[in-house]
């Protein structure tokens, strides 16, 4: 494909990107992980510690990523800021993770997400009918329908990055009204005797919640481990903030807007996202919460509001939110592999920008990864592969905010890190600690996505290296 141009436009301004940042965050999470958190913290008030930490982690990270988007105000954001303060390997492993699981796998499970609740008003679409039996694999109605959602969105970001802003900006700000919306509706038809039992005595006992409504306490130490498996989801639901970072050269005034869209919108779908759990709370009691049919609180708490329309409400608002957040994820995920190419790093094609000025063939290639990930179909899997993988990259990058200080100390920072060092510190001892308890007690959640981090190693020398060769003999 031959090359149309050579750099990109300067499109979206802060509202753009400040809806970029909300709208990949919210996606199919806030309407379903509750029920597993309240499943092993079996309380009101450590459902909310959950909820509240995960905020914290998620501002905290997004403020300090602000110094390094205002430093390095291009395409690839964590990409860069990563290879900038550690070395070419670093950077590609993160690219590797982010091309092998964190972005296609989240896609991904965000489109078999939309497909899902797509199935209450089209029951043709459910996931336990079979569409195409290949023998050695069964392919549902939802798998393909998410395969179709992940086809047209990419195709539409292909057409130009006013295309995907359009969508992005029309969808978040429908789903964030809608939310809020669902919000207000719930606290004005709580249940008096369901908040007094949920905020009443009890309400920080630590222990396991059956769906059946049996108790197993904890021991103090595995009570720690129940903690770290309970934000595997809310962090998983909180994530993708970073992706304004990614499309950084199509941010006018990239050194402002970047790290206050990041602020604005982390801090936006922070507040919805603890209002809305104070909201099921309000109208469901905890066994209700943790026997919700297939996790779907949001769908059990709209049963309650608006009786039998409320699976419909449910379904259209999750149809709304899913749609917006892979149109994000999809528009800013190729321009990490477009810098990666341009490093010599990956595909060298990948490196060409379209006659709209949008890395095309990036696109398309995370399109094919992302297609197949949805065809395993399991979104538990690739929210716990996802969450571990992801918290290291947070951590490595914003510790490289101390190796940039020390390094470059007289390089341009028109934005520092708000409360520098200690906010940074903190959440590297909140990450290390998170990881630490899922390897202990969760591994199931970790080794899967690290293995293929490190495959990324080998990947690095036998391959990337040759790209840069031929790149510097360019």
């Amino acid at each position: 494909m031959p090359q149309e141009n050579t750099s990109f436009k300067p499109s979206l301004g802060l509202v753009d990107a400040t809806m970029l940042v909300a709208g990949s965050m919210i996606g199919s999470g806030i309407f379903i992980v509750s029920a597993d958190i309240m499943r092993n913290t079996g309380s009101v008030g450590w459902l909310m510690f959950v909820w509240l930490i995960t905020g914290f982690m998620t501002l905290t990270a997004a403020l300090s990523y602000g110094e390094l988007s205002a430093m390095f105000p291009k395409a690839g954001g964590q990409y860069i800021y990563l290879k900038e303060a550690y070395n070419p390997l670093i950077g590609f492993l993160y690219g590797w993770s982010f091309f092998t699981v964190i972005q296609t796998a989240t896609i991904a499970a965000v489109a078999v997400a939309f497909a899902k609740f797509t199935a209450y008003l089209i029951p043709q679409f459910s996931e336990d009918l079979v569409a195409l039996d290949l023998g050695f694999l069964k392919i549902s109605p939802a798998q393909l329908l998410s395969i179709v959602v992940i086809v047209v969105l990419t195709f539409t970001n292909t057409r130009g990055v006013n295309s995907g802003k359009i969508i992005q900006t029309t969808f978040t700000l429908t789903k964030l009204l809608s939310l809020l919306g669902l919000i207000v509706f719930g606290l004005i038809f709580m249940k008096p005797e369901v908040w007094a039992a949920n905020w009443g005595e009890g309400m920080w006992d630590l222990h396991k919640l059956a769906p059946d409504g049996s108790i197993e306490s904890y021991t103090t130490i595995a009570a720690f481990g129940a903690i770290a498996a309970s934000m595997v989801g809310s962090i998983f639901s909180s994530d993708s903030w970073n992706n304004v970072t990614f499309i950084a050269g199509e941010i006018k005034n990239p050194q402002r807007n970047i790290g206050l869209s990041l602020a604005l919108g982390t801090i936006i779908v922070t507040v919805i996202y603890v209002l809305t759990n104070v909201m099921y709370t309000g109208v469901l009691s905890l066994q209700e919460i943790a026997a919700s049919d297939k996790d779907r609180v949001a769908v059990t708490a709209s049963h309650v509001i608006f009786g039998n329309s409320g699976t419909i409400v449910i379904a259209v608002m999750i149809m709304i939110s899913t749609f917006g957040c892979d149109n994000g994820l999809i528009m800013s995920g190729a321009r990490v592999y477009y810098s990666m190419a341009k490093d010599g790093l990956f595909f060298r094609k990948v490196g060409r920008l379209n006659k709209n000025a949008v890395p095309e063939i990036g696109l398309w290639l995370q399109c094919v990864i992302a297609s197949l990930w949805a065809l395993s179909g399991k979104y538990g899997n690739l929210l716990d592969m996802i969450s571990f993988v992801v918290v290291v990259f947070y951590m490595l990058t914003i510790i490289g905010i101390f190796i940039l200080r020390k390094k470059r100390p007289d390089a341009p920072r028109p934005y520092k890190a708000f409360g520098y060092p200690f906010l940074p510190v903190i959440y590297i001892i909140m990450g290390v600690a998170f990881c630490v308890l899922l390897i202990v007690y969760k591994p199931e959640y970790t080794w899967p996505g690290l293995i293929i981090v490190l495959l990324g190693i080998p990947v690095y020398y036998m391959v990337a290296r040759k790209e840069v060769a031929a790149v510097e003999q360019d």
